[in-house]
């Protein structure tokens, strides 16, 4: 029941009823704006946490969907993926590029397909979970249903 959920969440649950994925948004009594915090209040290894980071590639956003356990090497990364240079993006980067805030970036429902990369070891993972599109969100997944809904390239990102 999608009714009693925040409105940005609500748009990740129909992206995730539209492709297919069974995966229900669950809202937890807490924020869990980090992926220590969420894989505390799952009770689950901070490993299998996709953590939502969104960076400017070359001025341009970059979703990069990683390990709750990784932090994102930003040079190697941009050598990897032929880019001059990857930054953190600002709060308000964020909020223009995914319409939602940080620590509760989920990997669909932005106002518009978003570059996207995805940290090939959250593939050691049967299930992994990610922010629902607020910080009191997340939902669960497979390492395949968050390549396919996301479209992202699968890279390393540490």
């Amino acid at each position: 029941m999608t009714e009693n959920l925040h409105p940005r969440s609500r748009i990740v649950a129909d992206r995730l009823a539209e492709a297919g994925i069974p995966g229900k948004i669950v809202v937890l009594p807490d924020a869990a704006s980090t992926a220590a915090l969420a894989a505390a209040a799952l009770g689950i290894e901070v490993g299998a946490i996709a953590n939502s980071l969104v960076f400017l590639a070359d001025g341009e956003p970059l979703l990069v969907m990683t390990s709750g356990a990784h932090r994102v090497d930003t040079a190697a990364l941009a050598e990897r993926i032929g880019r001059t240079r990857i930054t953190r993006a600002s709060a308000d980067d964020v909020r223009a590029a995914t319409g939602q805030a940080i620590g509760g970036v989920a990997p669909t429902g932005h106002p518009a397909p978003l570059e996207t990369l995805v940290d090939r070891d959250l593939a050691d993972y049967d299930e992994i979970w990610a922010a629902g599109g607020t910080p009191h969100t997340v939902f669960p997944l497979t390492f395949d249903q968050l390549v396919a809904l996301t479209e992202g390239t699968v890279v390393q990102v540490d």
